[in-house]
């Protein structure tokens, strides 16, 4: 089956009111991405010809951050049938050709469905079940539904916990949700879903009994139950990030990464690694990080928004921001900053610096206490340092300002002008000593305090 054969309904409609938030539950973010974003690339893995995002009403923010996929609103919130006939109009035209297209309905808040138990939904689909029901074993089936299959395998019905004997609920194969179904059926038979139910919902698992009443078959595929973990609290919410973290740690070693102590490093969902790249303990990556070959991250660096070149090394104790590109060799060193700035190609900066909307460039080092100051209280400014350049401890580069090639300039200065090339700039006072003075000194403040204590 093709892309153009699958449309996606993506069901986010919930007010998710246990996760006590004014955030809406979609858009809380697990490995650095909203929820919803991780279903929307699930989805988009497969190429889908379209996807419908079902939304609440007043839910304008989701909207936003799912454009520009199209959206419906479930003007109700009557239940999942409901909710998935409120993207009818919007997939408008979709399965009216040739063939049995699909559409697979998908939760917001379950996030860490794969791809490829997708797209083996939509080949049981396409093998004849009107509707494919993804199903799963947890360890504690509780109150899930449970799927009746048949000798052969086929899904007879959806039995829901409070209405199962005792025989049914000790079935340990349990409903998602999510479901395939054939495009040209899906309408009709969610036009005839009832609500003469207990919460006077149009419940969407009611299309299995009413398919195989119209004798279509009915399929189940068996997911691992991790990827089932759906999102109502801010616990599930941990345990699905604890999930996704140990997935990506694993996947990290098996692509060539070394990671001294797995527990400890937090991936974003995008960060790319490296072949031979070392990770030490409690590392952060934040969204937009990449890693080349060889590279190192010493312990307790926090990463955002970087470009690490091969052979780079990093921390302990870094942190890297938005903008920041760290060129081959280079070095950034414990309690160093980067934002917004380039680190050429064996360039170092080894402690104790700031280093904010800046170019260094190739060799320079940067002395241990150097900040740039690139903001003025209103505008942020651009600092440049040369090849070669040596800059020395404890050095205030006021921006704008530029350093020439092989240029140094002396501990302790503050640079307001520009440096030549091969120049030498040194800005601090001339030194003074008064021999003897400080014997006089302490003499004196130790005759003030007894006489203080004296007279209290």
């Amino acid at each position: 089956m093709s892309a153009d054969d699958v449309a996606v309904v993506l069901l986010a409609a919930g007010k998710g009111t246990r996760m006590k938030s004014d955030i809406p539950k979609v858009l809380h973010p697990l490995a650095g991405q909203p929820l919803i974003h991780h279903a929307l690339s699930a989805a988009g893995a497969l190429g889908a010809a379209r996807c419908v995002v079902v939304v609440g009403p007043d839910m304008e923010e989701v909207e936003r951050a799912v454009a520009p996929h199209a959206t419906a609103v479930q003007e109700r919130q009557q239940g999942t049938a409901d909710a998935v006939l409120a993207a009818q109009a919007a997939l408008n035209g979709f399965g009216g050709g040739p063939g049995d297209p699909t559409v697979l309905v998908l939760y917001a808040d379950t996030p860490l469905i794969r791809p490829a138990t997708l797209s083996r939904m939509i080949a049981a689909r396409e093998a004849g079940a009107a509707v494919v029901v993804l199903g799963f074993r947890p360890d504690d089936p509780a109150e899930y539904g449970r799927l009746m299959c048949d000798d052969k395998g086929g899904l007879e019905a959806i039995v829901e916990y409070r209405d199962a004997d005792d025989t049914q609920r000790a079935v340990t194969l349990c409903n998602s949700g999510v479901m395939a179904v054939s495009a040209a059926r899906l309408w009709g038979l969610l036009g005839r879903v009832g609500n003469d139910n207990a919460k006077g919902e149009y419940y969407l698992t009611d299309i299995v009994a009413l398919a195989r009443a119209d004798g279509l078959a009915c399929a189940v595929v068996e997911g691992d139950a991790a990827e089932m973990l759906g999102i109502n609290s801010r616990n599930d919410l941990a345990a699905a990030e604890a999930v996704w973290q140990r997935q990506r740690r694993a996947a990290a070693m098996a692509e060539g990464a070394t990671l001294l102590d797995p527990a400890t490093v937090w991936f974003s969902h995008d960060t790319r690694l490296g072949r031979d790249v070392v990770v030490g303990p409690s590392v952060v990556f934040g969204p937009g990080v990449t890693v080349a070959d060889g590279a190192e991250i010493r312990a307790f660096c926090h990463l955002e928004g970087s470009e690490i070149g091969p052979r780079a090394t990093v921390g302990p104790f870094a942190r890297l921001r938005p903008g920041a590109r760290i060129g081959k060799d280079a070095r950034v060193g414990n309690f160093v900053e980067v934002k917004n700035a380039v680190m050429g190609e064996g360039a170092k900066a080894n402690h104790l610096s700031y280093v904010g909307d800046a170019e260094v460039g190739a060799g320079a080092n940067i002395g241990a206490g150097t900040i740039t100051c690139n903001y003025d209280g209103y505008l942020k400014h651009r600092t440049d340092i040369g090849a070669g350049a040596f800059i020395g401890s404890n050095t205030a580069l006021v921006a704008p300002v530029s350093v020439g090639k092989g240029a140094i300039v002396g501990a302790g200065s503050a640079i307001t002008g520009n440096v030549p090339d091969d120049a030498i700039a040194v800005t601090r006072a001339r030194q003074t000593v008064a021999k003897g003075a400080a014997k006089a000194y302490r003499k004196r403040k130790a005759a003030e305090k007894a006489a203080r204590k004296k007279e209290g």
